[in-house]
């Protein structure tokens, strides 16, 4: 293997091509594990829900969902960190149903997006403001979950991704946006990311991940194809870590804990 590595390199620098061995193992990892052991599950529930729960969730997403859901190998708690108007929270608990799975999801969100920070207009619009529109998908959020997961409603933390878990670690006792009081800790079996996609947010939210989750629990990072260079240097060092392998690239990573 380490000479092929070594040929492959000689005929790119040859070639004027800068790339580095990490670069092939990525390249070679993400061949031998495309779709691997993931089968393809968007059925007809899935296209009721995505036409009306607004959101961005690729079906690559929902197989590795399903696939993480019907595996756990605990009752430990779900974690989904991003909610936005609740697709990925309604799809993760449609699994749940599906499985019989009796984890608690317990996800967080501020709903606040960027360019909000000057709590000015939205984009170049002269009538909606950010506070307005926060409010708005975060009134979303609740409506879809109180119609499409009603039966086993999330718990909802109002927190950005390092307070949720400083709380987490502090074994905290907190209210959701539903005014029902949860008290967070513990081991986690499946972590969606689907926060900030700068590399210092993502990194920290995976260091945050990685504290809890137990050996066999999987984690899925949202948006890891190669569109953001903060959540693709992260994926390289989980990578180079070794201590999860590659579930499936769909586009989007998805990992299983191995150490």
């Amino acid at each position: 293997m380490k000479s092929k590595i070594q040929t492959i390199l000689n005929i790119c620098h040859a070639r004027g091509v800068k790339v580095t061995t990490q670069t092939i193992l990525i390249k070679l990892a993400n061949l031998l594990s495309e779709d691997k052991n993931i089968p393809t599950i968007w059925i007809e529930y899935c296209n009721w829900l995505t036409f009306a729960n607004s959101g961005m969730l690729n079906k690559g997403n929902v197989n590795c969902m399903n696939h993480a859901i019907k595996n756990l190998c605990s009752d430990a708690p779900i974690v989904e960190i991003g909610s936005f108007c609740g697709l990925s929270t309604n799809m993760i608990t449609y699994f749940k149903e599906k499985y019989d799975k009796k984890n608690l999801l317990i996800s967080c969100d501020k709903w606040i997006f960027g360019g909000a920070e000057n709590e000015g207009s939205l984009g170049d619009s002269t009538t909606i403001k950010h506070s307005e529109y926060r409010e708005f998908v975060k009134e979303t959020f609740v409506r879809n979950i109180k119609m499409f997961s009603r039966y086993d409603l999330p718990y909802t933390i109002e927190f950005f991704s390092d307070e949720f878990f400083a709380a987490w670690h502090d074994l905290k006792k907190c209210r959701d946006i539903l005014n029902r009081e949860i008290t967070l800790g513990g081991p986690m079996s499946f972590c969606y990311i689907d926060g900030n996609h700068s590399y210092d947010y993502t990194k920290r939210d995976f260091e945050n991940c990685d504290t809890f989750l137990e050996v066999g629990g999987f984690v899925l990072f949202d948006d890891s194809a190669g569109s953001f260079p903060g959540v693709t240097n992260v994926i390289k060092e989980v990578i180079k870590s070794k201590k999860y392998n590659i579930i499936a690239k769909n586009p989007n990573y998805f990992f299983q804990k191995v150490k």
